[in-house]
């Protein structure tokens, strides 16, 4: 059978996020490793050094945020 697909990604499976909820841990890395791109794109920042150069990098403290978030969002307490 064919996986579903958006934008010609593969779409995580809806018992991965279940197992997740559950409290999995690799059920939990493989959500945060599917959104990591998407986090990656959303975190992506352009500074200026002294001498006005830009430079294009990630927030890490933005990103480490929505992971926190994502994770929030995920697991249950119980």
């Amino acid at each position: 059978m064919k996986q579903p697909t958006f934008h010609g990604r593969v779409l995580l499976p809806l018992s991965v996020f279940a197992e997740a909820r559950a409290g999995d841990p690799l059920a939990l890395e493989r959500v945060l490793r599917y959104y990591d791109r998407y986090i990656n794109k959303i975190c992506t920042r352009t500074l200026y050094d002294k001498d006005g150069l830009p430079h294009i990098c990630i927030d890490e403290y933005m990103k480490h945020r929505l992971q926190a978030k994502l994770v929030g969002a995920i697991v249950v307490k119980k």
